[in-house]
């Protein structure tokens, strides 16, 4: 059957079969490699894996030199214009815009239109298809935002969710806090708890409305911002309220230095040691990043079921890393894997992920491509009690990547899953099947013009770079704050004979 003739949005009707050179099946012996395998689909659902189905068909597609997995569970999905990739050559942050300073807190505003954050969580949905993601629990920067997200932002990326065909975990983030900068440069924590009970309330009311939505696609989370930005009565309506509603909280905390010291300043402890003291470790709790959790933190994550979500790309790109996942793994904490940066590439994640587990480690023998394969997959999954997700087995949820092994840049292939991680990136993906449904094949994304998406994207960001001089400590010119590498040229002049 033609593959290419498939319309982009629809599932395939009837039963129909995918084959390819490599399927990744998860079988009651536990997860194997099927050489020439294929996966059975009826409507939403993996009905049969295996070498080859018998019974009838209303259609077999056969994908050639390509690698069938189960897609990608993202913890903590990029979901707006990615403002951290301009860090990573202009430091320190907080002269970079990235801390606000007191005469900008006291009238900050929205830098973008309701329209512009309603396209990039379209636009950045897109980008996780692309990269074979199939499941996601959006993350944003709340540097350039007025306080915390908006409900409206996300009933339109629960709209765009449902168009492009991609599962989503959907919450605003809020907050109670900030960190802002004095006269002096000195960094100064401030409260308006008022303001982020509010927020909790408006974004408890949207996940009781959206739970289930689209078929299922949507569900609901809760996103309070950065522990520091917290205080104890917003967490503690946080988690009663999860609890009340069986959903999902995720909480980036011990993921850097100005977190450290704000917490122990404002607690006397780490963040994990005072969440464990208002007893609100749970196995309900997503918990990115760990780059600076201290033994006696990561002993309060396993004794509490707390999930850690890797990501290791942004971390690095940042100068930390988790401390190693080998030896959190080994602690007998469950660890998934998010993006937060741009791209969000899951595989190029995976890849940086072995190497700094290595490095780490100080060995090259720890912490395989399939055991990262897994964390992106199964733990992910675990994590969000969908274990209908992240895995290629009879009556799961039909969410599957497809990778090419006959790309030409990574040639000679070895195992596909080694190949994968250690030679490609989510650039080979070629095709992304959501609930069932074909989102994205061969670049292409259903619900979204990329090409176009792709200009109002850079016009939207330079946009937003342009106003940083209004939230940068002295409010340097946009040249200072982001300097070019190199020194700007003019064209050279004709040398005269």
């Amino acid at each position: 059957m033609n593959w290419s003739a498939l319309p982009l949005g629809k599932r395939p009707p009837g039963r129909w079969a995918l084959k390819a050179r490599f399927v990744i099946a998860d079988l009651p012996e536990g997860r194997r490699l099927i050489p020439d395998g294929e996966v059975v689909i009826e409507n939403d659902r993996i009905v049969w894996v295996g070498r080859r189905f018998e019974g009838e068909l209303s259609a077999r597609y056969d994908m050639g030199e390509a690698l069938i997995g189960p897609g990608f569970v993202d913890l903590d999905a990029l979901s707006d214009l990615d403002t951290t990739v301009l860090g990573m050559d202009n430091q320190p942050g907080w002269r970079k815009g990235r801390v606000w300073p007191t005469d900008y807190a006291a009238r900050a505003y929205e830098m973008y239109s309701p329209e512009e954050l309603a396209f990039q969580k379209r636009y950045a949905f897109a980008q996780l298809l692309l990269n074979g993601i199939t499941s996601a629990l959006p993350i944003a920067s709340l540097f350039y935002r007025a306080w915390g997200e908006t409900v409206a932002e996300f009933e339109a990326a629960a709209v765009a969710a449902e168009d492009l065909g991609l599962r989503v975990w959907l919450g605003p983030a809020y907050r109670s806090g900030g960190v802002i900068l004095d006269a002096t440069g000195a960094m100064q924590p401030v409260f308006d708890e008022e303001r982020g009970l509010a927020e909790l309330a408006d974004a408890a009311a949207l996940a009781r409305r959206i739970h289930g939505a689209a078929g299922g696609l949507i569900s609901g989370m809760f996103a309070p911002d950065r522990v520091e930005t917290c205080t104890e009565t917003l967490l503690r309506h946080t988690f009663d309220t999860a609890n009340d509603l069986d959903m999902p909280v995720r909480l980036h905390m011990a993921q850097g230095e100005m977190e450290l010291q704000t917490v122990r300043r404002l607690h006397g402890v780490t963040a994990p040691e005072w969440l464990d003291r208002l007893g609100l470790l749970s196995p309900r709790l997503i918990a990115p990043h760990a780059t600076v959790a201290i033994d006696d933190d990561l002993a309060r994550y396993a004794a509490s079921g707390v999930t850690i979500a890797h990501c290791p790309l942004v971390s690095a790109r940042h100068g930390s890393s988790l401390k190693s996942f080998s030896r959190v793994k080994s602690m007998g904490i469950r660890i998934g894997m998010g993006t937060d940066t741009a791209p969000p590439d899951m595989v190029l994640n995976m890849a940086v992920g072995v190497m700094a587990n290595r490095i780490a480690e100080g060995r090259g023998d720890t912490g395989s491509a399939a055991e990262f394969y897994d964390a992106a997959t199964i733990a992910g999954a675990d994590a969000l009690n969908r274990p209908d997700l992240g895995r290629i087995a009879p009556g799961s949820k039909a969410d599957i990547a497809v990778f090419d092994m006959a790309d030409r840049m990574i040639a000679p292939r070895i195992d596909p899953v080694q190949t994968l991680v250690y030679g490609a990136t989510g650039r080979v993906t070629r095709a992304t099947i959501v609930d069932g449904r074909l989102s994205m094949r061969d670049g292409q994304v259903a619900g979204i013009d990329l090409a176009a998406a792709r200009g109002q994207a850079q016009a939207q960001f330079d946009g937003l770079v342009a106003r940083y001089p209004e939230r940068t400590f002295g409010h340097p010119p946009v040249e200072e704050i982001f300097p070019p590498s190199y020194p700007l040229g003019q064209t050279s002049s004709e040398v005269s004979q």
